[in-house]
């Protein structure tokens, strides 16, 4: 068990509705500041790091705020995704999640899988119903580190903890890989679904070159949907569900 805090866990943002981000329920969203990780291709930098508490008073989101927003949505709002950034990052996470469970709604984690301490604390509790986790690379560390900006080799171990953790659990879990040229080949992605081999599900996400955090990389050009969709079917030799995202 984690030691108790006492501080409410702040936000940054909030989706008030969403039917792509937890399958077939309709779901909120929340997003949390801070990553442990620098992928040069994350579309989410403005989320990467905190803001000071000079500036953070007009910018985050009480947890009482989300709170009642569920409550008010109560039998209506099927789910509530917490996404980031990386939420299992935040201390204040298993408590906000002990409350927000007491809605009778189902919580769903997105993470980079770096905490699997904080993973098998949410799993071990019960309070999870579907998890997330991108995988930025096949499990060899110079790619793995290359796709993440940079990587200790803890956290190159603990994301492979986290991999054999979410493997065994007995909840709905999702593998997902945003493809990029500059990364990855057709050989690194069946690689990955080795890996996962037995899993679930595995989602192939396009990458988009827009907002990239990496200005190197915003000029590069995806992969075409119909390359991944070959990619996908090759994947689908070691898990059943593959698909084709766009982000």
């Amino acid at each position: 068990m984690i030691r108790r805090c006492w501080f409410d866990m702040k936000f940054a943002g909030l989706i008030k509705q969403s039917l792509v981000d937890y399958p077939n329920r309709i779901a909120a969203v929340l997003f949390t500041y801070g990553c442990n990780l620098r992928c040069p291709f994350c579309h989410n930098g403005h989320l990467l790091i905190k803001p000071s508490p000079q500036t953070s008073k007009n910018i985050l989101i009480d947890e009482e705020e989300i709170l009642a927003f569920i409550e008010e949505r109560e039998g209506f709002l099927d789910a509530l995704v917490i996404s980031g950034g990386e939420p299992l990052l935040e201390r204040e996470l298993f408590y906000f999640i002990e409350k927000a469970r007491k809605y009778n709604i189902l919580l769903k984690i997105d993470t980079n899988g770096t905490n699997p301490e904080m993973l098998k604390t949410l799993l071990d509790a019960g309070f999870l119903d579907y998890v997330a986790m991108d995988i930025k690379a096949p499990l060899d560390y110079k790619k793995y580190a290359k796709a993440c900006g940079g990587l200790s080799s803890e956290l190159f171990m603990n994301i492979k903890s986290s991999i054999k953790l979410l493997l065994e659990a007995d909840i709905c879990v999702e593998f997902r890989t945003t493809v990029v040229p500059a990364l990855h080949s057709n050989e690194d992605i069946l690689e990955i679904a080795r890996t996962i081999k037995g899993a679930e599900r595995y989602t192939l996400q396009q990458f988009n070159p827009e907002n990239a955090l990496n200005v190197k990389y915003r000029n590069l050009e995806p992969y075409s949907a119909e390359h991944l969709r070959k990619a996908a079917d090759q994947c689908r030799l070691y898990v059943d569900s593959v698909e084709v995202v766009n982000i």
